[in-house]
């Protein structure tokens, strides 16, 4: 059997962290012959729920599951991790944005990358899913300088899970017959869900749809907005289909992505050659193999993409100047 994978998950005992943490035990994420160690962090009032989630997760006689640690001490939650959920962060209540959670999430990230950088394992991949999180993946990283920024990425995998699910939808389609969509930069109402370049059963996705207005006027704000949508019909923000997404997340940058496919993932935006603003962590189309992974570039971009990509780009930007206070003196300094 493989030596243990030591994995974290921040604000384990959330809704969001109750619905990945037994799919992580399960092996749908790193593999079914791969047994991991849970470590769970979360703020000191939660730990009574947490030892509760133990409890289920104990019951539940996982044979991957090797070893539990719970904690209220980050430095203890990332000791020795080979991969680190970064889920735990204030949720999205009802009429409110991402970018308006920064100032209330950032100082939790910036904790986060002082201790992972101090203890986690030299090869430790670290997924942001607390929002807003291309930004907090940005202050974690800073915090982190031992730790190269390619380790680091935020999850778009929802957005682009969404854009399936509705191409499906118009189309009479399933989502495994949907390949190649992109969500271009911020996890955020400013995202640009593209299906330019995307698939339907074979056939390019916009022969397939040949609906324009509704892919401008219908189809992107409702990916956009898909969160705010859920958060009007349950009066709670999506938890399980961002857990699925991490999961899939997980499961695409260790194990890879088949044949020409690509994903999308909010990654360093130096490695995309298309011109996003610098020093920030940006969704690009992603192949991944080996548990790395690398950005699909030369894909072209039509003049509503244009516009499209800079929008996300530029708030960004601005959400980066927001906390700019909280990134390590070393991002600042690029």
């Amino acid at each position: 059997m493989k030596t243990p994978l030591r994995v974290a998950v921040t604000g384990a005992a959330g809704n969001i962290g109750y619905s990945l943490l037994f799919r992580l035990a399960a092996g749908d994420a790193l593999g079914l012959d791969q047994p991991i160690i849970l470590q769970m962090l979360e703020i000191t009032p939660a730990m009574k729920g947490l030892e509760g989630v133990a409890m289920e997760l104990g019951d539940c006689a996982f044979p991957l599951l090797h070893d539990m640690v719970l904690t209220d001490d980050p430095t203890v939650a990332f000791n020795g991790v080979d991969w680190a959920l970064l889920v735990g962060a204030k949720p999205r209540g009802k009429g409110m944005e991402r970018k308006d959670l920064i100032l209330d999430n950032g100082p939790i990230f910036v904790d986060q990358g002082k201790a992972l950088n101090e203890r986690a394992a030299d090869g430790v991949r670290v997924l942001t899913i607390g929002n807003p999180a291309n930004t907090n993946c940005l202050i974690t990283s800073s915090h982190a300088p031992d730790i190269p920024r390619k380790q680091f990425m935020a999850m778009t995998r929802l957005d682009h899970n969404r854009s399936m699910s509705q191409m499906a939808e118009k189309t009479g389609t399933q989502t495994a017959e949907i390949k190649n969509v992109i969500v271009w930069g911020n996890h955020s109402s400013t995202q640009f869900p593209d299906i330019r370049h995307a698939t339907i059963a074979g056939k390019p996705a916009p022969q397939v749809i040949n609906d324009d207005g509704w892919y401008r006027d219908q189809f992107i704000p409702r990916v956009q907005k898909r969160g705010a949508e859920i958060i009007a019909a349950r009066g709670h923000s999506s938890a399980a289909s961002a857990a699925s997404a991490g999961i899939d997340t997980v499961h695409t940058w260790n194990s890879g992505t088949p044949g020409d496919e690509w994903v999308s993932m909010a990654v360093p935006s130096e490695l995309g050659s298309y011109g996003a603003p610098e020093n920030v962590y940006f969704s690009y189309p992603c192949r991944c193999k080996n548990g790395d992974y690398e950005v699909v570039n030369g894909l072209d971009f039509d003049d509503f993409g244009r516009d499209k990509f800079k929008i996300t780009g530029d708030e960004l930007v601005e959400e980066r100047e927001v906390v700019k206070n909280l990134l390590g003196v070393k991002q600042l300094q690029g």
